[in-house]
């Protein structure tokens, strides 16, 4: 009866810790699947990468707009140097967003994106971007970062988005956990980093 007892609770811890592990693998594991599926599908309007685009061979023009967001603790004024730009899809377009540091200490920001409407997102290529790099700027310095993109030409014949005639890009930057990391582009880099090709 006690062996009987004592095997079915060593069950249960067993069984108990082989659903801790699995809880533990799925919550390492979801970041990366959740990426994988977004950018395989363009859900919640992530964008897609591209080497470079294929050019254009359509009239329609798509308008791109630009969207800046910007964090209270990063001390950094951030914004589009564009508002918007006419794009035929296929044709590769780059934008430049102006990050100036307006406190009195080096500060290291970094930038999240998202594009609207969500279901253009998987028609968003970047071909070029400085969303999730970290940019180092010092008190007063401020930097072009670029960002080369195309619409993909697919978006004129899928119906799902054939009346898609704006998509807006929108980035939000932050400041960095690490105020000390010692691979955070500097302005200086930042500055042939930035550069369109």
């Amino acid at each position: 009866m006690r062996s009987d007892l004592a095997r079915r609770k060593r069950t249960t811890v067993l069984a108990l810790l082989g659903v801790l592990g699995v809880m533990v693998g799925l919550d390492v594991a979801a970041v990366p699947l959740y990426r994988l599926f977004c950018a395989a599908t363009g859900f919640g309007g992530t964008t897609q990468r591209a080497a470079s685009a294929p050019g254009s061979e359509t009239a329609r023009l798509i308008t791109v707009r630009f969207n800046a967001i910007t964090a209270e603790d990063l001390g950094w004024r951030f914004e589009p140097e564009v508002l918007s730009v006419a794009v035929h899809p296929g044709e590769e377009k780059r934008v430049a967003f102006r990050a100036v540091n307006e406190t009195r200490e080096p500060v290291i920001g970094t930038a999240t994106y998202n594009v609207t409407p969500a279901k253009a997102g998987v028609y968003f290529d970047k071909i070029q971007c400085f969303c999730f790099t970290k940019q180092k700027l010092a008190p007063g310095e401020s930097a072009e970062l670029w960002v080369s993109f195309f619409v993909d030409p697919d978006i004129v014949t899928d119906p799902g988005t054939r009346d898609v005639d704006t998509i807006t890009l929108s980035y939000s930057m932050f400041r960095a956990p690490d105020q000390h990391d010692p691979n955070a582009v500097t302005h200086t880099q930042n500055q042939a980093f930035a550069q369109p090709k």
